[in-house]
């Protein structure tokens, strides 16, 4: 294990995030390179904070990465591999397997990025999960159908939260589906569709140990906003409630489980209506998007991209990690595709608002207060208005605010 403080960190970024990340590792002595994908080149990347800037077409086709990196390592000691963003996640851990470094390994990434990986681990754990079945055995998939009640949901294994996402109403449709898919059908897990409330829980891990975790509800669940359009909300649940207390310690036993060690998790839940009981959805070993992160530090003062660079550092220099003290406020965030290039939010001045988004056709107001009822009140006027003032769905942006509202 290094213990020299300028430890090289190199950093895959197929997405423009971690910002924070970045500063926070340098700031503490540690050298950056930032391994970015063509198509966010030209984002304003925190260049002072970084030593070494490389572009690849992409960070995902092997074996090129895995050729790229290992050249860049003849010039660069290269002391632990970061993932940015959650379609990093496996390609990091392929390159440390490689490399020989520590982190999370691809038995364990796989827990993180395959939905059909994760979900089978939760379920031996003895872990409230949807009924599923992997695309493999035609019998176990017509035993599935006729045991499990129509409508059904299709889900990449490897896609990041909502994306590709599929709604099948009968077994039928379902056949027609994987004709089309042909070879890659497998690649695909078929979920028990079921109608309910979406949870998330954002947390940091040390050694094994949560250190830093806060649970939040969304409005219209993920995959209808992906999907159907509208205003993407989420908001941190009452601390002291008991669906908050339930999804900490079914959170808790969730990252056990999986093998979680290091670092940040992003991991979601739903509340059926039908029993009122928590099912676990997905999780990810990456900061949440979607401005989630705001939101955290908004309610509690913990920024997780820093975070997680702190508890990289720690680990490459064998110290120990300490999550700072921090603050049990509230805080909420809503967010839509607008109409309009460059929404006019001037009419909002609530006091409360502590932070507005600034990005072409999208409209978004970040809250915060002591009070969890106010946040409340304040999503349900904020969605009613931007109903009005700027909701509207744009030809051509499915894709993007997928990734945006995820």
């Amino acid at each position: 294990m290094s213990t020299d403080e300028s430890s090289t960190i190199l950093c895959l970024a197929s997405e423009y995030k971690g910002i924070p990340f970045i500063e926070e590792a340098k700031r503490l002595g540690s050298s950056i390179i930032l391994l970015v994908q063509e198509k966010y080149a030209n984002e304003p990347w925190p260049h002072d904070s970084v030593d070494t800037f490389f572009t690849m077409p992409d960070l995902y086709t092997q074996p090129n990465i895995t050729y790229a990196v290992s050249y860049l390592a003849r010039s660069h000691k290269i002391d632990r591999i970061v993932a940015l963003d959650d379609f990093d996640v496996a390609t990091a851990a392929s390159l440390r397997e490689h490399m020989r470094l520590a982190g999370m390994n691809e038995s364990t990434a796989r827990h993180f990025r395959d939905k059909l990986a994760m979900r089978t681990k939760a379920k031996q754990a003895g872990l409230t999960v949807p009924e599923f079945v992997g695309i493999f055995n035609y019998d176990d998939l017509r035993d599935f159908m006729g045991s499990v009640s129509a409508p059904w949901v299709l889900k990449p294994r490897f896609s990041a939260g909502a994306i590709g996402i599929q709604k099948i109403y009968d077994s039928e449709a379902l056949w027609r589906t994987l004709d089309r898919l042909g070879d890659t059908q497998s690649n695909y897990v078929l979920e028990q569709f079921l109608s309910g409330d979406v949870y998330h829980v954002d947390s940091l891990i040390w050694k094994g140990e949560l250190q830093f975790a806060i649970a939040s509800k969304y409005g219209a669940p993920p995959l209808t906003i992906t999907q159907g359009g509208g205003t993407f909300v989420t908001r941190t649940l009452d601390r002291s409630s008991q669906e908050s207390q339930e999804l900490l310690q079914f959170n808790e036993q969730i990252l056990t489980a999986l093998g979680h060690y290091n670092g940040v998790a992003h991991t979601e839940f739903i509340r059926a209506y039908e029993d009122g009981r928590f099912y676990f959805l997905e999780t990810a070993a990456r900061v949440a998007g979607a401005n989630v992160d705001k939101m955290v530090k908004a309610a509690s003062g913990i920024e997780l991209w820093a975070e997680a660079a702190r508890i990289e550092v720690a680990s490459i220099r064998g110290e120990d990690y300490e999550v700072p003290q921090y603050h049990e406020g509230n805080a909420g965030l809503i967010i839509c595709l607008a109409r309009q290039e460059y929404p006019d939010l001037s009419s909002y001045q609530d006091a409360e608002i502590v932070w507005r988004l600034n990005k072409p056709y999208h409209s978004g107001l970040l809250v915060a207060s002591p009070s969890h009822e106010r946040v409340e009140e304040l999503l349900n006027a904020y969605n009613e208005r931007f109903a009005v003032d700027f909701l509207h769905h744009l030809p051509g942006k499915e894709k993007e605010g997928a990734r945006n509202t995820i």
